[in-house]
């Protein structure tokens, strides 16, 4: 019997265990699949929009995979750091251990004021209203009146759907209590999307982009001016762009002769902030705040975030200008737009793991065909799938063939790993190394008091949100 651990229940984690099972060369594997939470799914259950219901769907997939005979779930393990259990020592257990950690840190813009009250990484937003156990229940209060969100990929687009969205719209969601409270008082009334280049570089897919446009009660706003700058924006019908670009160009295209212009406040940087960031409020005329407004701007580079009071109030952006290389350019031009919020989408990066080899350049475990490589060496038994082993790139599919390709070195190294010690109980063994392990039957339990608490709320199931709800769903199963 081959006895595999594999870290992480997200996405990859699973697909890696998949890939495991339907492999035939070596029949008899077992796979434990550990993660840091209690609850399995990863970025599918608190990374995945909640109004997303056909991507979150996914779960059923992956729930299939971790149900089966061969395969145990083993979730609130920690795995490095101070109170975890050392890669080393986690080796002793099995015969090999293939690590699906993610990407669990988001890139800074690095920028003066980032720091600043008001300002937060998208990621930190997307937990919280997914109920990230790590996250405050009222980590946001929704006071500010105009947000701005860094970045043009999907991320950027999921929290700004959800700032405009009405709460009523989320009430059939697992959207937990405290933020759904939040989101129906929110006072946010405009939302801009940024970024430093142009629409035929963004990387949202034209699916979340038209889902802008479908929201009740939101105008979109396109300035032409920004498209037009885009040399592709123009280019004649026979010019390739990749079927995405294109359609996503049209949608633009129609926004932006269809609705108002973006009016932003242009020229040279100046000491005083200006008119609008001076202490305008946008939508006290009453008619105004029966909509939100979503603007989409591009060639917006941040080089500030602005500070009144303690907090943000604006975001000071360099105008960026093609450069012919695909590429940008500054301008010298300065545009000051008001915010008392600030979400940061511009990408996440791998987290070393302590105990494993890591490229702090790629952010990522070197490896060679998921191979971990130690000082250019395969590592006897270590292997890496899934976001920490090829970057943060590439949607959930992806994850597939980057798990096989992992399990086709394992599989080819089984003859050497069967050699090896492991344990016949691994997880006995981790109780008495200090862990508490919550077992499947405890996440079906987690299940059950979600769907509780959503019944209690005239809901469907609800998520919970705090590590000690979880904690204590889990033990009213297990004992």
């Amino acid at each position: 019997m081959l006895r595999v651990a594999v870290v992480g229940s997200g996405p990859s984690g699973v697909y890696t265990a998949q890939a495991l099972l339907n492999q035939s060369l070596v029949p008899d594997v077992r796979v434990h699949v550990l993660d840091r939470l209690p609850t399995p799914y990863g970025l599918v259950r608190y990374g995945v929009a909640p109004d997303h219901e056909k991507i979150k769907s996914l779960q059923n997939s992956l729930r299939a995979v971790l149900e089966d005979e061969r395969v145990t779930f083993v979730g609130h393990v920690q795995v490095g750091g101070a109170d975890g259990v050392p890669p080393a020592r986690l080796a002793e257990l099995y015969h090999a251990v293939v690590y699906c950690v993610g990407a669990a840190a988001d890139r800074p813009l690095a920028v003066p004021g980032e720091d600043l009250p008001g300002s937060f990484s998208a990621t930190r937003f997307v937990s919280w209203y997914s109920a990230h156990p790590d996250i405050a229940p009222d980590d946001f209060a929704l006071q500010a009146r105009s947000a701005v969100v860094i970045g043009v990929g999907n991320v950027a687009v999921d929290v700004a759907r959800i700032l405009a969205r009405g709460a009523d719209e989320l009430r059939a969601t697992d959207v937990p209590r405290a933020a759904l409270g939040a989101l129906a008082g929110s006072r946010v009334r405009e939302v801009l999307i940024a970024g430093r280049r142009g629409p035929s570089q963004a990387r949202f897919t034209t699916k979340e982009l038209r889902e802008l446009g479908a929201l009740p009660g939101a105008r979109i706003v396109v300035d032409p001016a920004d498209l037009a700058l885009d040399p592709a924006y123009a280019a004649p019908d026979g010019l390739p762009l990749p079927a995405v670009v294109r359609r996503n160009l049209d949608v633009l295209r129609g926004w932006a002769a269809g609705g108002e212009c973006a009016g932003a406040v242009r020229g040279e940087p100046a000491g005083p902030v200006p008119g609008e960031l001076a202490g305008a409020v946008p939508g006290e005329s009453g008619v105004a705040d029966l909509v939100r407004r979503i603007r989409l701007r591009f060639f917006l580079r941040p080089v500030e975030l602005l500070e009144r009071g303690g907090r943000v109030a604006g975001v000071r952006f360099a105008r960026t200008a093609p450069d012919g290389a695909g590429g940008v350019r500054d301008t010298g031009a300065y545009e000051d737009v008001e915010a008392q919020l600030v979400l940061r989408a511009v990408g996440y990066r791998g987290v070393e793991l302590p105990g494993l080899p890591f490229d702090p350049v790629r952010g990522t475990v070197p490896h060679a065909a998921g191979r971990v490589l130690r000082d250019g060496v395969p590592s006897p038994g270590a292997y890496v799938a899934g976001w920490i082993k090829r970057g943060p790139t590439g949607v959930i599919g992806s994850n597939r063939s980057c798990a096989k390709e992992t399990v086709a070195s394992l599989i080819e190294d089984a003859p050497l790993l069967a050699l090896r010690p492991a344990a016949d109980d691994p997880v006995a063994v981790l109780r008495a190394w200090g862990q508490q392990p919550v077992t499947w039957d405890g996440w079906l339990s987690i299940e059950r008091a979600e769907a509780a608490l959503g019944r209690s709320l005239g809901r469907g199931p609800v998520k919970i949100p705090d590590w000690q709800g979880l904690l204590a769903a889990a033990r009213d199963e297990e004992g």
